[in-house]
């Protein structure tokens, strides 16, 4: 049906990045996986690979991978940028428009629609920075689906942590599909 790059950032929420995965394949979705060098710390490439049939793209800098520059190449071939979960680091690059490793540079290339998944802590969501990102993406066309709110990695109650990954497969098939939603928050 549609390819889907599967972005994957630094933070706990990692771990269900793997179900949103499986969750796309379900609806006939193909994925690969694009992660950062701080989610590799949470999860690793090889938890990927045999769900996504696919090499794990974790830096520009692959031997062999730089023959079509990849992450352009990737940039036109996707049908829809998912970034699950979206850290702050990440919302700032994007924001910022800096592009200093794949996702970041894989953002700013494409010109498919961009879904994000926000999970952080509460205070460091609710920080002024954070929600001025947020706000700058908006417009951009960058879409969200609203983080959950309960139980937090660091022990807090509160919002911040990842939306469910049906939640968000089901916020990403709507845009993949025709007449799918076209702004602002999804879930």
């Amino acid at each position: 049906m549609a390819l889907v790059a599967l972005g994957v950032s630094g933070g706990i929420g990692a771990y269900k990045a793997v179900g949103v995965a499986r969750g796309l394949q379900k609806r006939g979705h193909d994925v690969v996986a694009v992660m950062t060098r701080s989610a590799r710390r949470f999860v690793g490439e090889v938890t990927f690979e045999p769900i996504t049939r696919r090499r794990v793209i974790t830096t520009q800098w692959s031997p062999g991978a730089n023959a079509d520059i990849e992450h352009i190449s990737l940039a036109t071939d996707i049908s829809l940028l998912l970034v699950a979960p979206a850290t702050a680091n990440i919302i700032g690059k994007f924001a910022g428009g800096i592009a200093d490793e794949f996702l970041s540079a894989l953002y700013l290339a494409t010109r498919a629609p961009v879904l994000m998944a926000p999970a952080m802590n509460t205070n460091m969501l609710e920080h002024p920075a954070v929600q001025a990102n947020l706000a700058t993406l908006g417009p951009r066309g960058v879409r969200s689906v609203d983080p959950g709110a309960g139980y937090l990695a660091c022990g807090w109650v509160g919002k911040g942590r990842l939306a469910e990954p049906d939640d968000i497969v089901e916020a990403a098939d709507r845009i993949l599909k025709p007449n799918g939603a076209l702004l602002g928050r999804l879930v």
